[in-house]
């Protein structure tokens, strides 16, 4: 690995089908605007419950990217 230097920003990421896909529509949706991404860390997983049953699932990432 070479002297990468990283920054890292915090998404909030929804699904009303699973926290899988929760991270990946907040990892897409940053791709649209944010370069080099490199790596993501869950740091919290909450969700929403409606009639007794998940309603959606609500997913915090932090995301590392390189900086150009």
């Amino acid at each position: 690995m070479s002297d990468h230097v990283y920054k890292k920003i915090e998404l909030v990421g929804s699904s009303p089908t699973s926290i899988e896909e929760a991270v990946a529509n907040a990892i897409t949706r940053a791709g649209q605007t944010v370069r080099n991404m490199r790596w993501f860390e869950v740091t919290e997983t909450r969700g929403h419950v409606e009639d007794g049953r998940i309603g959606h699932w609500q997913v915090t990432v932090s995301v590392g990217f390189t900086l150009d």
